[in-house]
């Protein structure tokens, strides 16, 4: 299993430092947080934060887009160095066109679905896309409480690829922990974001690695 680390949790005033802390302690992928106070009601940081922390790591980074239009800054993002764009299927952008910009930038585009979304809304996308996120809780705040149930959807979209004969990784998104992370392994999570857990354990290095072996 891969964890990326959300720089949800960060210290804001170093993440350039905080990001070579996560590279060095063993994290797969960094996990950027983008909300624009609309479609979630918080704001965090746009491309131009993203462009200046690239150089820090040659991880991938991957973008989770909270915002209302995606489509609109898809541009932005593959220019600040994303590798991988994840957006929302209930954002207002169209969901094909989306998809097709960020391929079209030669980034991996994923799609996402909130508590309250059934895996179908993603099912019709998945021969289109290189990764499914399900959001554990509901997006907006860091440090909630993970929803053990949303793992039946983890489920349902992993046996909806095996029907079709395909691989899209699943990452799950929001309260992962020692607690819950086996859970996730169980279920056939393939990454896990983690933001807590990893940012505010006394050894990172040792937390991810932790992590992993609980998976």
């Amino acid at each position: 299993m891969k964890i990326a680390p959300s720089l949800l949790s960060c210290d804001f005033s170093k993440m350039g430092d905080e990001i070579i802390r996560m590279d060095k302690s063993g994290a797969d992928w960094m996990h950027l947080d983008v909300m624009d106070g609309h479609f979630v009601p918080n704001i965090t940081f746009g491309a131009p934060v993203i462009k200046a922390v690239r150089k820090y790591t040659k991880k991938p980074f991957d973008v989770h887009l909270m915002i209302s239009d995606p489509l609109k800054y898809i541009d932005n993002f593959a220019d600040a160095g994303a590798d991988i764009i994840t957006f929302h299927v209930e954002c207002s952008s169209d969901i094909g066109k989306t998809i097709e910009k960020i391929k079209s930038r030669g980034v991996k585009p994923g799609l996402v679905i909130k508590p309250g979304t059934p895996a179908s809304a993603v099912v019709p996308f998945l021969n289109k896309i290189n990764l499914a996120v399900v959001m554990t809780v509901e997006p907006g705040f860091g440090g909630q409480s993970f929803m053990p149930d949303m793992l039946l959807k983890v489920k349902e979209i992993k046996n909806e690829c095996v029907r079709l004969g395909i691989d899209v990784p699943v990452e799950i998104d929001g309260g992962v922990c020692e607690k819950t992370i086996a859970l996730a392994g169980r279920a056939g999570v393939d990454v896990c974001v983690a933001g807590t857990a990893v940012f505010k354990a006394d050894d990172t290095a040792l937390a991810i690695n932790r992590l992993k072996s609980l998976a």
